[in-house]
């Protein structure tokens, strides 16, 4: 009897020994990621993790083919913090506030590295651009029209400008500038137009609030502006500020069509 007894309570001491040494390891190791968090957290406010975010954030900026904005920004790097990406941001927009060749510009709701605008003649020559890849005066009349009348039909137009866009308004849709954007609830119910995000880009605006007067507008693109142009001012509330859902018109509407 009492070696059984000295047996049982040998194997409760043993259970006893492995339940503390369970918890002691299972301490240790909560410890250790409870240290290891720390150290990361640590790491991200030091200035080398900011300056190496902002590198990043940077190199991104520089390769995207589109404007990069915040929102595809925080899911590209989305193991970040929000406030941590936007705090390199703003380093990053203080660092091109400095005089350079590149600038970082808010454009179509994200982010650009671009050449400064004066330096473009120099630029030019490297691509040697040719004139057939510039808007004619027609078409940046047409689009003037169609920036600052938006929603508007393509005999509307025409009445502003005194001549037929047709062929003007079939340009401006192949090279994505403009598309149709719905039907006027009229007779014959025309196409209605309005300006696209790939104009935003082409001409350095972030929205299209951002747009200025018509008189400085053609003054810069060098034409004169059509009469019924400058005589009226645009609606604010005709100009949406957002590309719809549905960018691209339906199977009935054709893009490549002018009514």
């Amino acid at each position: 009897m009492d070696d059984e007894k000295r047996r049982q309570e040998g194997q409760v001491g043993q259970v006893g020994q492995e339940g503390h040494e369970g918890r002691v390891g299972q301490e240790e190791q909560v410890g250790q990621e409870g240290q290891v968090s720390q150290e990361r957290q640590e790491r991200q406010k030091t200035p080398g993790a900011t300056a190496e975010l902002k590198a990043i954030l940077e190199a991104l900026i520089f390769a995207s083919p589109d404007p990069l904005t915040p929102k595809a920004m925080y899911k590209l790097l989305d193991s970040e913090p929000k406030e941590d990406v936007q705090a390199a941001l703003d380093a990053l927009k203080h660092d091109y506030e400095r005089a350079g060749g590149l600038q970082l510009v808010e454009v179509a709701g994200g982010y650009q590295i671009v050449t400064r605008p004066d330096l473009h003649e120099w630029v030019r020559r490297l691509f040697h651009e040719r004139t057939t890849q510039r808007l004619s005066v027609q078409a940046l009349e047409t689009l003037a029209v169609i920036a600052y009348k938006q929603p508007i039909t393509g005999l509307e137009v025409t009445e502003i400008r005194g001549v037929n866009t047709a062929g003007v308004l079939s340009t401006l849709l192949e090279r994505h500038l403009i598309k149709i954007v719905g039907r006027k609830k009229v007779v014959g119910r025309p196409f209605l137009y309005a300006t696209t995000r790939e104009f935003l880009i082409r001409f350095g605006l972030n929205e299209l609030g951002d747009l200025p007067k018509v008189e400085d507008m053609v003054e810069a693109l060098g034409f004169e502006p059509p009469a019924l142009l400058v005589e009226q001012t645009p609606r604010e509330e005709m100009l949406p500020l957002e590309e719809p859902e549905g960018d691209e018109p339906s199977e009935s509407e054709p893009s490549g069509s002018v009514h």
